[in-house]
């Protein structure tokens, strides 16, 4: 239910925006590297202009999920140490609680 909520409110209004970002911006731009000699063809690509702006949006989430996975990293090292405490504490409590013998009692 909630990723019918989140697909609706939320990725098609997103999806009608790019689709209309991407009519509106399909002139030609030229991308240089070389400041100083902006004509020189190896360090220049021609794309229409929402590619540059799809490419800096899906570099934009990249970077921010990277620096945000390494910012939790600390939080997941402590959810693993105890996971691992907690599985200790159990299998010593399981190990305290087994019968010593295994004869069955009779009624």
């Amino acid at each position: 239910m909630f990723n019918r909520i989140v697909l609706t409110v939320i990725l098609v209004p997103l999806a009608v925006i790019l689709i209309a970002l991407a009519v509106a911006n399909r002139g030609p731009v030229v991308f240089t590297l070389d400041p100083f000699n902006p004509g020189n063809p190896a360090l220049s690509v021609e794309l229409p202009l929402f590619v540059y702006l799809l490419l800096a949006l899906m570099l934009g989430v990249v970077v921010g999920s990277t620096v945000t996975w390494f910012r939790q990293g600390r939080y997941r090292r402590l959810a693993r140490q105890s996971q691992v405490a907690e599985r200790e504490r159990t299998k010593a409590t399981n190990e305290g609680e087994r019968p010593q013998g295994t004869a069955l009692a009779r009624y």
